[in-house]
């Protein structure tokens, strides 16, 4: 009876060890190669490497990003927005993607008034459009649009900018 317990404390103890050899190696792969993707939510300003064509905006239109992991929404917005615009534009997301190695693709529908019309069905408010962009230094993205309607596509660069939300607060600490 005295092998018996003996047995089973070398079987059990065995099991653990096996058990806690197998958690380290998982943990040391986890940590060397899985790597959580940048944070790239809030706000950008998207500067086009050309004018638009028919078009003369006084400010750039705003990108506003939300991100959950890999995946991502986005809304295009007017600069111009007032804050009841922007908070229901926020509510319905117009553009959706993901984001693989440093690089961000966006699709979805986005107000033909925001591009100047730029697609030739003037016509219809949306248009179907796709943004492809490289995440850069400083959180900076460089990228093309390209909306449906449309045989060219558009060069930009798109910037973070600060909130003062998040400075405000910054502040009261």
């Amino acid at each position: 009876m005295n092998n018996f317990k003996l047995k089973s404390l070398g079987f059990y103890g065995a099991t653990i060890a096996g058990v806690l050899i197998l958690f380290k190696a998982v943990s040391a792969y986890g940590e060397s190669n899985l790597k959580a993707p940048p944070v790239i939510n809030g706000s950008y300003r998207l500067t086009f490497d050309e004018k638009l064509p028919n078009c003369n905006p006084t400010e750039a239109p705003i990108l506003k990003i939300q991100q959950s992991g890999i995946y991502v929404n986005a809304s295009l917005l007017a600069a111009d927005a007032n804050s009841e615009n922007t908070t229901s534009s926020e509510k319905n997301h117009s553009l959706s993607g993901d984001l693989n190695n440093q690089e961000l693709t966006l699709s979805g529908k986005v107000d033909g008034s925001i591009l100047c019309n730029i697609a030739s069905t003037q016509n219809a408010p949306f248009h179907s459009a796709k943004m492809q962009m490289q995440l850069l230094d400083k959180g900076n993205f460089a990228g093309q649009l390209t909306v449906s309607g449309s045989s060219q596509s558009f060069k930009f660069t798109a910037i973070p900018q600060k909130t003062q939300g998040k400075s405000q607060s910054v502040k009261k600490h």
